[in-house]
């Protein structure tokens, strides 16, 4: 693993470009599990009765019941040393941005500043009749939240039946296309349209740095590098190598 991680850090540092895609699994470890995984909101509330714009524009009193239990497990949760990690190479200047399918806020939390997020954010709101915007601070508690012309407020996240942002899906297919260096943490990168990065990354002769707890159908025809284990302590030790060879 020494040897991997050395790998992997001379590619992020003889990288002139280098992206981060993140998934659920980077934050897990504060606290946030895997939606799809056994227990977690998805095996309790379907998602299409729950997680559709449809369903929200004919029931979001019902929806929100849903909603309120996602705030207050990302309430608590807390950046990881991973999210640190991340945002420490980007002030370093050898992370150019994150695209996250997160929605938790945590890479802006640990101190990231280009971060580019597919699915949204819940720490904001809209009133889709009349588009007022409030920050998630200004609603804490109020189940459901009220907009002040009367209607129930949506959280800014990308619910089943809406669209990935274009400017998201704009700028991150660009800078793939640039990258010379792609982290993949914590996802196995096999949704749409997040699914097509790697591959454009892949086509342009990045290096694809894999970190993940488990083997996924990237490892065998994307990745070049797998570092498998814990994503806090694989980011750990690839920025401490990074710094060790960057001060020779």
């Amino acid at each position: 693993m020494d040897a991997l991680i050395e790998k992997a850090a001379r590619a992020v540092l003889g990288s002139k470009l280098t992206l981060a895609l993140t998934g659920a699994g980077i934050s897990v470890e504060s606290g946030i599990p895997d939606f799809r995984s056994k227990g977690g909101l998805w095996d309790r509330y379907d998602p299409e009765e729950y997680a559709s714009i449809y369903s929200f524009q004919r029931d979001p009193e019902k929806v929100w019941h849903m909603l309120r239990e996602m705030e207050e497990i990302v309430d608590k949760a807390r950046p990881n040393d991973a999210h640190i990690g991340l945002a420490e190479l980007e002030q370093m200047g050898l992370l150019r941005s994150v695209i996250t399918q997160n929605v938790d806020n945590l890479h802006q939390e640990a101190g990231s500043k280009d971060v580019i997020e597919y699915h949204g954010n819940s720490r904001s709101l809209t009133c889709l009749w009349c588009n007022r915007r409030y920050d998630y601070a200004q609603k804490k508690g109020e189940y459901p939240p009220y907009c002040a012309c009367g209607r129930i407020l949506k959280p800014d996240v990308i619910f089943f039946g809406e669209a990935i942002p274009m400017e998201a899906m704009t700028q991150s297919y660009h800078l793939a296309s640039s990258c010379q260096a792609l982290l993949i943490i914590g996802t196995s990168a096999v949704v749409s349209p997040f699914n097509v990065l790697p591959r454009q990354a892949k086509q342009v002769g990045a290096t694809i740095i894999e970190i993940n707890l488990e083997r996924t159908v990237l490892t065998d025809h994307i990745s070049d590098i797998l570092l498998q284990g814990k994503a806090t302590e694989m980011v750990s030790r690839l920025l401490s190598a990074v710094k060790e060879l960057k001060d020779l």
